[in-house]
C-alpha cells in the first residue's frame, strides 16, 4: 500500500486503503495504481495513433494535408468508384442519349434506369425549389398535377429542364412577361377585374366591366374562355391551380406588379443523358402527359 501523499490523505474504513485526501462533496481518491494491463493498452493506443498519422493522410497544412507514407485518398478512392459504376453504365446512357423521348417505353429497363437516375439528380438539384416530393409550393410549380406551362410531355419537360424559363443565359429560355397592369388600369378596375375571374369564361354578349376589362387586357394571352395558352405560357385562369395564390389579396398583386419566376438552364449544368433522366423521373410521377 502506498503512503499517504499529505497530513490530510487518511485509510478508508471500507475497502482499507488510502485515499489522496482529496474530498468532492464525500468523495475521495484512492491512491491505488491503475492496473499494469490497462497502462499497456493506452500506451499502445498513443503507438498506434502515431503510426496512423505517419502513414495515413493526418494532418492538416495550409492548402491541404499531409499525404502519408501509403498516399491513401478516400477522394481517389470515390473516383475511382464514380468511374466503375459509369464504366457498367455506359450502355444504358448511350441508350438514354439515342432514346426518341416520344415514344419512351415506360415498362423498359432503360426507362427504369433513367427515372432511377434521375431521382438522383432531382433530389440534388430539383428538390430545394420544387419540394423533396415534387409538390412545389408558393411561386414554385407542382410537378405532381397536370397543369404544364409549355406542355408536359416527355420532350417538352425536357426541354424546360435544359434550357430554363425566362434566364438570361440561354437564348433558346422559354419566355413569357405579364404586364404589371398597376402601371395601366386603375385599383378600382384591378379589383373589379380579380372579381369576375370566378365567373370565366366569357359569355356571349357579357358586357359587364369585368368582362370588358378581361377582354380588353388579358384575353390576348388568356384566351376568352380563361383556359390559357400554353405555347405562350399563358396559365389557365379556370382551373384551382395558382401558383401564387388564388384569395383575392393575392390576385391583386399578381395582377397589379405581374410575377417574373426564373428556372435556371440546367442544360448548361448537368450532362445530356442527366437531363433526360431528370424529365423521365418528372414525368414518371404523375403529372405528366
Amino acid at each position: 500500500m502506498d503512503e499517504p501523499h499529505n497530513e490530510e490523505s487518511r485509510v478508508d474504513e471500507l475497502p482499507g486503503q488510502s485515499t489522496m485526501g482529496h474530498n468532492f462533496d464525500g468523495s475521495v481518491e484512492f491512491t491505488t495504481p491503475m492496473p499494469r494491463w490497462w497502462l499497456w493498452t493506452f500506451y499502445a493506443t498513443i503507438v498506434w495513433g502515431i503510426g496512423y498519422t505517419i502513414a495515413y493522410p493526418a494532418w492538416p497544412l495550409i492548402s491541404g494535408a499531409t499525404e502519408g507514407l501509403l498516399g491513401y485518398s478516400t477522394r481517389a478512392e470515390v473516383v475511382e468508384q464514380i468511374a466503375e459504376h459509369e464504366a457498367a453504365n455506359a450502355e444504358l446512357v448511350t441508350q438514354l442519349l439515342e432514346v426518341d423521348l416520344a415514344s419512351f417505353d415506360p415498362q423498359s429497363d432503360l426507362h427504369r434506369y433513367a427515372a432511377a437516375r434521375g431521382a438522383s439528380v432531382f433530389r440534388a438539384q430539383c428538390s430545394q425549389c420544387h419540394g423533396s416530393g415534387a409538390a412545389g409550393g408558393l411561386g414554385y410549380p407542382n410537378l405532381l398535377d397536370n397543369d404544364w406551362l409549355w406542355g408536359g410531355s416527355l420532350d417538352q419537360i425536357a426541354y424546360t429542364v435544359r434550357h430554363g424559363i425566362r434566364n438570361e443565359t440561354d437564348p433558346d429560355a422559354l419566355w413569357s412577361q405579364m404586364p404589371a397592369f398597376g402601371e395601366i388600369l386603375e385599383p378600382a378596375d384591378i379589383e373589379v377585374l380579380v372579381d369576375f375571374l370566378p365567373t370565366l369564361p366569357v359569355e356571349p354578349g357579357d358586357d359587364s366591366p369585368g368582362a370588358v376589362l378581361y377582354a380588353d387586357n388579358c384575353a390576348a394571352c388568356h384566351g376568352d374562355a380563361g383556359l390559357g395558352d400554353r405555347d405562350q405560357g399563358a396559365p389557365n385562369l379556370t382551373d384551382a391551380i395558382w401558383l401564387y395564390g388564388g384569395d383575392r389579396d393575392s390576385l391583386i398583386e399578381t395582377i397589379t406588379y405581374s410575377r417574373f419566376g426564373v428556372m435556371p438552364a440546367w442544360g448548361q449544368r448537368l450532362d445530356e443523358e442527366d437531363v433526360r433522366a431528370v424529365a423521365t423521373y418528372v414525368h414518371s410521377l404523375g403529372g405528366g402527359e
